[in-house]
């Protein structure tokens, strides 16, 4: 009976988290969408053709260029300070460590303020590169936390093995610790993307014209008394599928998993 229940409590949930998906995808393809799901009686592509418009082409580009850049040195910059957070006895590691978990939570509201000040002061404004290195370095904590888990799973015996052969430690890194930690790697890497692609207020803040990527240019489609639920609709379809693609691409290494047993010979 209880086993019933489960099956049918997951049902409904479910069903709740579906809704809005078929009413986005529906709306999309309506000429005049409204809250209501009805089904289609015709559809339209008029709203695709739209949304595909060079200024929201330029919209999704910026946030393409912002996501993959500040993956691309999120997870670099992760790797190189997880390194010595997991091999070495550092003084007060675990200290830092605990610090770095607890930077999480600060507000991103909270540093706006400070950091906007320091990029007028410095003339960083509105620079695609700037914010990219702001938004790597909100990214970092928890990457730099999470890839230290991963490189605490390779044995050091694969490495004492290198060192005796010659390998420093840098070798060490790039040669035998990089090439097992890839599916963690690949892990912390869509974990950045997607929080990078979301981002609203930093972009909002640092950036103007455009500069602005797609998570602040959707809300071209909201006004004081109307809201263009159909350029809406189809502007989101558009704007998730950069995440599912590259899921889909690393869906190889995230496949495979992380497992280390065999890298070891007894």
């Amino acid at each position: 009976m209880l086993h019933k229940l489960g099956d049918l409590l997951l049902l409904v949930i479910g069903l709740l988290f579906t809704i809005p998906l078929i009413w986005v995808v529906i709306s999309s393809l309506k000429e005049h969408a409204t809250l209501s799901v009805i089904p289609l009686e015709s559809f339209t592509w008029t709203n695709y053709i739209k949304v595909f418009s060079p200024d929201n082409m330029k919209s999704f580009l910026n946030s393409i260029y912002l996501s993959f850049g500040t993956m691309l040195l999120t997870v670099i910059i992760a790797a190189l300070a997880a390194y010595p957070l997991s091999r070495f006895s550092l003084p007060f590691k675990n200290s830092f460590v605990y610090a770095m978990i607890f930077s999480t939570g600060l507000p991103m509201v909270a540093l706006m303020v400070p950091v906007y000040e320091f990029y007028v002061s410095y003339g960083m404004i509105n620079s695609l590169w700037s914010t990219i290195l702001f938004m790597a370095a909100t990214s970092l904590p928890f990457a730099t936390w999470m890839m230290k888990g991963f490189i605490d799973a390779v044995p050091r015996e694969l490495e004492e093995s290198a060192s005796v052969e010659g390998c420093s430690t840098f070798q060490a890194l790039l040669r035998i610790v990089a090439p097992l930690v890839i599916p963690g790697a690949s892990v912390v890497g869509i974990y950045t993307f997607v929080h990078a692609w979301g981002n609203f207020i930093t972009p909002f803040i640092l950036l103007q014209g455009d500069h602005l990527p797609a998570a602040v240019t959707i809300y071209q489609f909201f006004s004081q008394y109307t809201t263009d639920y159909s350029g809406l609709a189809t502007f989101s379809i558009i704007y998730t599928l950069p995440v599912i693609i590259l899921y889909a691409v690393m869906t190889k290494w995230l496949g495979g998993g992380f497992t280390l047993g065999g890298a070891v010979k007894g």
